[in-house]
This record gives structure tokens, C-alpha cells and sequence, in this order.
């Protein structure tokens, strides 16, 4: 059992619904992102989704997409990604890590050069967003081979087919997009997202994670009333990206203490 499906199976028992920040490695500052990740997990992060930096992230909104810039203009690349991981593992064995990016620092680094140093790394899950799943069962099938799991996305418009068959690849959790846009979008549907559920259930036994628009409390417990997870990134990138060097983990925990409260509520 993977640290992911450990954590899910945890919550699940405790009758608790899990909270997934994203933040982009390397970004407000270079040496911030180890002490941020160890501070969120502490204020009640059950999973962190960690951004690797890209030049073209056509899924994200602006919000991450400067992220994306900020810490490529630092010259954080895949290397350092995983680097953080390690370093971050010294110091918390249990919370979960995804690797959250897309396909073309995957592939300059090599798949399956990848696959082993982000195992090594103590990276437990990777969602790359431009691999379609009809494109991705020896990618998924190296990861789970090293005990790694493979992440993918649904959308309103997946059609059945395409839920069934990530249905079958993935583990650890499907993250469904909840709206028709990019990251950071404002106008969350909860109630689209309620009629969503029973349709992807179907086809999914594995916990289903809702992320985009989710900005505060009052829209994620919203969201988890229905989910097994909540995926919030655009919300907590804006809040630390003006924050000075010594306030970056500070401003992030509280703010993931206050999701965590709604949450548990």
C-alpha cells in the first residue's frame, strides 16, 4: 500500500475527507519550498501536490503560470524538484508528495530515468497533465512497478469511455477538474459537481479528488460533501507569492489550518 492509498484508507476510517494543497516548487523563493511543504503538513495537509516548473502550463491560469515563470527565472528545473523531495523526506517520512507537471520536462529527463529517481526521491504519486490516458500504460505501468502511482485527470467533458479506462490505469486518486477552464477560475459549480459524482463513481473505485476554483472554507467543504478529496493550488500560490522570505510558511499554514477546521467542521 502506497503512502497515498495508507493516507485515504486512514481518513476514510476516521470519517475525514482529504486536504490536497498545490504549491510550484521553487516558488516565491528557491530555498522556501522544504520549509512550506513541512509547514503545511503540519497545519493538516494530507497530501501535497508539487509543481514542476514549465514554461507552457496550458492547463493553469495566470496565477500558477507565474508561478511557473518566478521559479524557472530561478533556474529550478526537474533536478531540483526531485532534490526537494529528498530533502523534504529527511525531515517527513508520512505525508504523501505528487509530482504535479507536464509532459516535456518528463521526457528531456527520460521516463524511465524519471520513474527511478523519483522513487528514490520519495515522490508517491505523478499526475502529468498532457498524457492522455489512451497514451499512458507503460508510463503507468513503470510507475506502479517502483510502487509509485499514476495520477490523471477527468473533466465535465470526459466522456464514459474515458473515465472507465482511467478508472483502470490509476491509483492513489483521480483528480476531477471541476470546471470547464483553467486553474483559479471563480466560478465553482458545487452543484454541478454533486450531479458529477454518481457517473464517475461508476466507472472509479479509487478516491475521487476536486480541485479548480476552490478558493476558501466555505467551497471546500462545499466540494467535500461530495468528494473524497480537495485540491486547492491557485488560492494558496496567490496568497504567498507577495509574502516575504519569513512569512511564506507562516501565511501558508494558517491558511491551511482554516481549510483543514472547514473540513473537519
Amino acid at each position: 500500500m502506497s503512502r497515498i492509498q495508507a493516507t485515504f484508507a486512514r481518513l476514510g476510517a476516521e470519517g475525514r475527507k482529504a486536504l490536497i494543497p498545490y504549491v510550484t516548487a521553487g516558488d516565491p523563493y528557491a530555498d522556501v519550498t522544504v520549509e512550506l511543504m513541512l509547514a503545511m503538513a503540519k497545519a493538516g495537509a494530507d497530501v501535497i501536490e508539487l509543481g514542476v516548473p514549465f514554461s507552457d502550463p496550458m492547463a493553469d491560469g495566470p496565477v500558477i503560470q507565474k508561478a511557473s515563470e518566478r521559479a524557472l527565472a530561478k533556474g529550478v528545473t526537474l533536478t531540483h524538484v526531485l532534490a526537494i523531495v529528498r530533502d523534504f523526506r529527511q525531515q517527513d517520512d508520512a505525508t504523501p508528495v505528487v509530482l504535479m507537471g507536464y509532459a516535456n520536462p518528463v521526457e528531456r529527463f527520460g521516463l524511465e530515468r524519471f520513474v527511478t529517481e523519483a522513487k528514490a526521491a520519495g515522490v508517491d504519486g505523478v499526475l502529468i497533465v498532457d498524457y492522455p490516458p489512451e497514451e499512458s500504460e507503460v508510463f503507468a505501468a513503470a510507475l506502479k512497478a517502483q510502487g509509485l502511482d499514476p495520477i490523471f485527470l477527468l473533466a465535465p467533458t470526459s466522456t464514459d469511455e474515458r473515465v472507465a479506462r482511467i478508472g483502470q490505469l490509476a491509483s492513489g486518486y483521480v483528480y476531477y477538474v471541476s470546471l470547464k477552464g483553467v486553474t483559479g477560475a471563480g466560478h465553482l459549480d458545487t452543484g454541478a459537481v454533486a450531479d458529477a459524482m454518481p457517473r464517475l463513481r461508476k466507472h472509479v473505485s479509487i478516491p475521487l479528488g476536486v480541485g479548480f476554483g476552490i478558493r476558501d472554507g466555505a467551497t471546500a467543504a462545499a466540494v467535500a460533501r461530495h468528494a473524497d478529496a480537495v485540491v486547492i493550488g491557485s488560492a494558496l500560490v496567490q496568497l504567498i507569492e507577495s509574502q516575504t522570505r519569513d512569512n511564506v510558511a507562516i501565511q501558508a499554514a494558517a491558511f491551511i489550518r482554516d481549510i483543514r477546521a472547514a473540513l473537519d467542521a
